[in-house]
C-alpha cells in the first residue's frame, strides 16, 4: 500500500508523523458512543490511530485505490466511497438527535467547500477537528478589525466556536506541502434562528465584504440588497465590513428580513 502515490487532483498530502497523529487523536478524544466520520482517510494513518481506540466509525474516501486495503485493515470501519461534498450526512445518523463528529486531514483546495457544507448541515454536527492550511486557520479564527477577519471569520463565529489548536510543519507530510498547516477544532452551536435567517445572514456577510476596502453602504448598494435603504438599520454605514462585529451583522440580517418588499421580490425571482 505504500506504493500508492498521492494524487494532486485529490489534494492528497499524506500525514506520516506519529506524534502529530497522536496529538490529533488526543484533541478528538473519541468516546465509545461518538458517531465519528473521517474525511479522506487515504493510507489510513489517522484511521489506524482511531481504530486503536476500539471504536466503530465511518470514513468517506473518493480514491478507490485505497478502499480495499482500508476495508481489510479496519473491519469495524464503515467505508463510504464517495465525495464528501456529495454525501448525505443525515444518512449517517443512528437515531433521533444523533450528531456527527467530523475529522480529517482534508484537501486544502476544498477547505472552504467542506466548511460551508458543514455549515449548511450544522444541525447534524457536534464538532469537527480538521487539518487545514495555516493561513486559512488564521482566517477561521480572526477577530474584528484585523487583516485576516473576513467572510469565513464572521460566518464561522455565528455557527461555531473555533479554536486553532496547534501549527503543523510541512515536514510531517508526504509529499511535503509548500505551506504550513494547523489543526482547528470547531464546536457547532445550537442555532435558534430559522434556516431562512441563516441563509440571509450568509448572504448579508458576503455582500458586506463584496468591496472589502469600501464603506458598507457602497458594498451593500452593489449587491443583491441594492433595493434596500439601510439608513435606518442602526448600523454605521461609513464603516468597512471588517470593522463590524458579529452582532452588527446579525442586526443587518434582521433589518433585511423586515423589508417585506425585498423578501417578496426574492421569492418572485427564485
Amino acid at each position: 500500500m505504500n506504493s500508492i502515490r498521492p494524487l494532486k487532483k485529490f489534494g492528497q498530502n499524506f500525514l506520516t508523523d506519529h506524534n502529530i497523529l497522536n496529538k490529533i487523536v488526543d484533541e478528538i478524544s473519541p468516546q465509545p458512543d461518538d458517531n465519528i466520520l473521517e474525511i479522506g482517510p487515504g493510507l489510513g494513518s489517522l484511521t489506524e490511530k482511531l481504530a486503536q481506540k476500539g471504536i466503530a466509525f465511518s470514513a468517506v474516501e473518493i480514491d478507490r485505490r485505497v478502499i480495499d486495503d482500508l476495508k481489510n485493515r479496519f473491519p469495524l470501519l464503515n467505508i463510504i466511497q464517495k465525495d464528501f461534498l456529495e454525501l448525505d450526512l443525515i444518512s449517517l445518523l443512528r437515531f433521533e438527535n444523533d450528531k456527527l463528529r467530523i475529522v480529517g486531514n482534508i484537501p486544502y483546495n476544498l477547505t472552504s467547500s467542506i466548511i460551508f457544507k458543514m455549515i449548511e448541515d450544522n444541525q447534524f454536527i457536534k464538532d469537527s477537528v480538521l487539518m487545514v492550511q495555516y493561513e486559512v486557520a488564521k482566517r477561521m479564527t480572526a477577530k474584528t478589525g484585523i487583516k485576516d477577519y473576513g467572510i469565513l471569520s464572521v460566518i464561522l463565529s455565528y455557527f461555531a466556536e473555533v479554536k486553532l489548536e496547534f501549527k503543523v510543519s510541512p515536514n510531517v507530510f508526504y509529499p511535503k506541502p509548500k505551506v504550513e498547516s494547523a489543526v482547528v477544532h470547531l464546536t457547532f452551536k445550537e442555532i435558534r434562528q430559522s434556516r431562512n435567517f441563516q441563509k440571509v445572514f450568509i448572504s448579508v456577510v458576503k455582500a458586506s465584504f463584496g468591496n472589502r476596502r469600501k464603506m458598507l453602504r457602497n458594498s451593500l448598494s452593489n449587491s443583491i440588497f441594492a433595493e434596500i435603504n439601510f439608513s435606518e438599520s442602526g448600523i454605521d454605514l461609513s464603516k468597512r465590513a471588517e470593522q463590524l462585529t458579529l452582532d452588527e451583522f446579525l442586526s443587518l440580517t434582521e433589518f433585511v428580513l423586515k423589508q417585506k418588499d425585498w423578501s417578496a421580490n426574492r421569492r418572485n425571482h427564485k
